[in-house]
């Protein structure tokens, strides 16, 4: 198993904001500590070519623009930066899975909020999509699937995915919940919502259910966007996974025998350590 991870992601913060340096700085020391094997490298940043392959001209050039994007997501001296090195950990995890081993990218900030032209949601670039479509068109994939496991809908990587051939995209996500989208499915593009306070067997079930979709497809890869706010005890959403639910969807990974790559998306409680960790474990 292979982990992207550069400590420069951790540069930037907004005070009190969820997003939080913590995230992965407190991640990489527990895995460092529970699973010593693991094989760590630092992601080369990815440039304006490769974010082409999913956001305009327009959108990378916006990212050098000292100005807020929304009031969740701020602008801060070198985020263009901070987000190239998120993609180009998406990309290397990538790389790394079709050459025959497991990869998770631990950066930060998250992309899949993100659209063509428009930072949202605490994300800059989408990293999913990019590395989605680098797969199939730089790879010669011909089917690449995406499965967001977020609490929240991936809109951005499913606007940028709508009608590509060869990829799918598959969400289980809160409904009602941000950012509202999500609640229909066509084409190439399927979702699940999950309502606030459901049980987390009801979770577990459409979870497995997008998986199912997954797997029908054929892929010759999946990319995962592997958030963990679906966590009984996030503190910014409502659902109620467990530990051994995050652990469950690894093992369905592992089992499956196919070329993943997982990419941090959200997780904001203090357990986000642990439950990277259980869903990792079963993929060594």
């Amino acid at each position: 198993m292979v982990i992207y991870y550069d400590p420069q992601c951790e540069g930037y913060a907004t005070p009190g904001h969820p997003e939080a340096p913590c995230r992965t700085k407190r991640t990489a020391a527990y895995l460092k500590e529970a699973l010593p094997g693991l094989d760590w490298r630092r992601p080369q940043p990815a440039g304006a070519e490769a974010a082409r392959l999913a956001h305009t001209a327009e959108h990378w050039e916006r990212l050098a623009e000292p100005a807020d994007f929304d009031g969740d997501t701020a602008y801060h001296p070198g985020i263009r930066g901070h987000a190239a090195r998120a993609t180009g950990a998406a990309l290397g995890a990538v790389a790394t899975a079709l050459e025959g081993r497991r990869a998770f990218s631990l950066m930060r900030p998250p992309g899949h909020h993100a659209t063509a032209n428009q930072a949202m949601g605490f994300c800059y670039l989408s990293h999913v999509a990019i590395a989605a479509l680098d797969a199939l068109r730089n790879h010669q994939l011909e089917r690449v699937a995406v499965w967001d496991i977020d609490a929240h809908h991936g809109n951005g990587t499913e606007a940028i995915l709508d009608g590509v051939d060869g990829a799918l995209f598959c969400s289980v996500h809160q409904y009602p919940g941000y950012p509202g989208t999500g609640t229909q499915s066509r084409r190439n593009l399927h979702n699940w919502t999950v309502a606030p306070g459901a049980h987390h067997t009801k979770h577990l079930e459409a979870l497995e259910a997008s998986f199912a979709r997954v797997l029908a497809f054929r892929p010759q890869l999946v990319i995962v966007s592997a958030g963990f706010d679906a966590y009984i005890d996030d503190p910014i959403t409502h659902l109620s996974l467990r530990v051994p639910d995050f652990a469950t969807c690894g093992k369905w990974l592992a089992e499956a025998d196919l070329p993943v790559a997982s990419v941090l998306e959200g997780g904001y409680s203090r357990d986000l350590p642990e439950l990277v960790g259980a869903y990792l474990r079963p993929m060594l």
